[in-house]
Parts: C-alpha cells; structure tokens; sequence
C-alpha cells in the first residue's frame, strides 16, 4: 500500500470516528467513489444487525396484525393509558426509537452549520419541497386514486400534510446521510407542524378536497402535544445523554464506545412501536382488505415519487456546483429526499382518531401509512446505499478534469 493509501485509510477511519454509525441502524459502507459496488458486496458489507433489520421488520409487521386480529379488545386496552390525544404505548416506542438516534447528533457543531450559506439553501428547498409540493401531490394522488372513497381519501390526505419529524431520522441513519442537516430540517418542520397542520387540515380537506359536507376541526393544542411528546422529550433525553456521558468521561469515549452499546435501542424502540401500531389496527386491516389495497396505491406512489424525483434532483444539482465548497452531495440528497418523502403517521392517526373515531376509515386509511412507508422507505435506503457507490458524486468540472 503506498503512503497516499495510507493516509486515504487513515482518513476514513477518522471520519467513522467523528461520527460513528450505531450497530443497529448504519450502512456501514466505508466511502470510495471509484468503486463500483454490486448489490451482493453492498449486503456484505453490512453489519448483522443491519442485514436482520428488513426481515425483523417484515416479521413484526405479520406479528402485529395476527395481534390485532386474534387476541381479544387488544385496541382497547392500548387505549387504556392516554396522554391528552395521544396513546402511551405509542409514545413509548417512538421515545425509545428516537433517544440514541438524537444522543448521536452533534449539537456543538450546529452553530457553525447556522453560520454558513449552504444550510439557509437547505432549508429553502426542504420548506418548499415539504409545504408546498408534498402536500398537493398527496392530494392529487388521492383523488386521482380514491375518487369514490371520501372518508379513506381524508385520510390519506392527513397523512401527506404531516410532514416527518421521527422515522426520517431513523432512514437517514440507515442511509448515511448527514445527521446534524437532519436534525435542523426536523426541528423546523416540528415546529412549523404546529402552526400549519391545522390550517393545512382545513385548506386541504375541505377547500381543496372539496369536503364541505366533512366536520372537521384540528386543534393546535393536540398537534403541539404530539410534537411535543414524539420529539420534545427524546430530544431533550439525547442532549442531556450526550453531554452528561461526555462530562463524566471523555469525547472519545462517548463516540466510539458509549454509542456503539446504547444504538442498538433505537432499534429496539422501532420494532415495538412497529408492532403495536399494526396491532393496533390489524382487525380493521383484515376485515377491509379492498379499501385496504386501495389505499396502497396513492401512498406508495407519494413516497416514491417524492423521494426519487428529490433525489434525483440534488443528485442533478451535485454535478453542476461550480463552487469550490460543496453545497449538496450524496448525504444532502439522503437529507432531503426522506425528509420529502417521509410522513408523520403518528401525528395524522391521533389527529384521525380525535376527529373521526378510532373505528373510523379515516383512522385506518392513516395507519395504512406505516404499513406502506416503513417497506417503502426501508427499501429506498438500500437504494440510496447502492446509488452511493453506483453514482459519480462528483462535480462535473471536477469530473472532467480528472
């Protein structure tokens, strides 16, 4: 190996140490743009939690339904213990799940990142693409696809104007994309949540939806809970982790072994809650299998169309930066295209349920939407991983110059 190797070797190491992906939830795909990796090598290179992660997720799934379909007032007794609107069991998992993704984020670093150019552009793209594009191409989608269907319609429509703050961390991890963008675009996104959902509910649903004769009222109170509780507490749970363990021992320690024990939670807290939101509808799942099928359609074309055509378009920008410093490249396209393509299906199930009833078909067309995201978006994240590899990331001056 010569000396420029080595120090390539070296470099890459120092890269992973700086922010070192969990066990549980990374791609652990070391960088090297001139290698084409063939799907088999990528599999291969990934560690066993990640190779189990799509199977694991898969079997929770069937196990959740045959939950809800067989075992007794099973719905009944999640709602037992509420917070407000908002179902404890729920709120567990999606605490557990976010609370070593968010102790990984480095949040001494985010005032540099506020103090350069390229996150104000960042967040320029994310808010259009996810306030003003997102929402009318689920609306769309849904009445091209649902036009007898009003009442699963609403609830399709709910699930694309509630932008992700929770699982778009957990794919943007997967996918390597960087974690501390992430985590300013989630933030913003949680925040203006609070103050459009509402608003956007009415417009949508019915102004543009056309649901004059539909009651529908979505109090700002319920979606600042929710907010609060699926990313206010985790949040503040991982800042006081991380530098509470940094405190107590070192930098070092924290990043390199610290959260290679303590990510493997997050996993832990994604199958639970996996499980119970597909035990939780799994009766009305089983027993409304056409509508059900239905409802696929316009929900996997949103993600798909979403994600690709943002992925592609960064992927498009990428190659014609004629600026020395890098503004997108692939972990920005990771950022953006899940953050687009991405939904809050927690916020849109308790918002369906406080509205409409939890045996309403606006509370199954939204929970619909974690039993199509989660394969949808967890195969995405293997296609990001392979297109990392596969693409030349490269400007194309650069490129040429080669």
């Amino acid at each position: 190996m010569s000396p420029s190797d080595e120090k390539s070797v070296q470099h890459d190491k120092a890269e992973d140490l700086r922010a070192p992906p969990s066990d549980a939830l990374r791609g652990s795909i070391p960088q090297q743009d001139q290698e084409i990796v063939i799907p088999q090598e990528l599999f291969k290179r990934l560690s066993i939690l990640d190779r189990l992660l799509t199977p694991l997720i898969i079997l929770t799934m069937i196990i959740g339904v045959i939950i809800g379909e067989f075992v007794p007032h099973v719905q009944q007794a999640f709602d037992t213990v509420r917070f407000d609107t908002v179902s404890a069991p729920i709120a567990i998992g999606l605490i557990v799940m976010m609370w070593p993704i968010l102790t990984k984020i480095r949040y001494e670093s985010l005032p540099a990142l506020f103090s350069a150019p390229r996150i104000w552009i960042q967040i320029g793209i994310s808010l259009f693409l996810n306030w003003i594009v997102g929402p009318l191409v689920m609306v769309g989608l849904a009445w091209a696809t649902l036009p007898d269907l009003p009442t699963y319609r609403t609830g399709v429509i709910l699930v694309g104007l509630a932008r992700c703050i929770a699982m778009v961390v957990i794919w943007n991890q997967l996918a390597r994309g960087n974690s501390e963008y992430c985590a300013i675009l989630v933030v913003i996104n949680s925040v203006l949540q609070i103050v459009l959902y509402s608003p956007y509910a009415l417009l949508f649903i019915n102004t543009i939806g056309g649901a004059h004769h539909a009651e529908i009222h979505v109090s700002y109170k319920d979606v600042a809970i929710s907010v609060l509780i699926y990313l206010g507490i985790p949040l503040v749970a991982g800042i006081i982790t991380r530098y509470t363990v940094w405190h107590l021992t070192s930098k070092t320690f924290l990043e390199t072994r610290f959260l290679s024990y303590f990510s493997p939670l997050a996993l832990l807290g994604l199958l639970y809650t996996i499980l119970v939101m597909f035990a939780y509808q799994g009766h009305h799942i089983i027993h409304n299998l056409g509508p059900v099928f239905r409802v696929f359609v316009p929900m996997i074309l949103y993600f798909v169309i979403m994600w690709t055509s943002t992925f592609a378009g960064v992927y498009y920008l990428s190659r014609r930066e004629t600026d020395q410093k890098e503004i997108f490249g692939y972990e920005m396209a990771v950022v953006q295209a899940f953050t687009a393509g991405s939904n809050n299906f927690e916020l849109a199930i308790a918002v369906a349920i406080a509205v409409y009833g939890v045996g309403s078909d606006q509370a199954l067309a939204a929970t619909i939407g974690p039993l199509v995201e989660v394969p949808v978006l967890l195969a995405l994240t293997w296609v990001a991983l392979f297109l990392r590899q596969r693409l030349s990331w490269k400007r194309t001056d650069a490129v040429q110059l080669v």
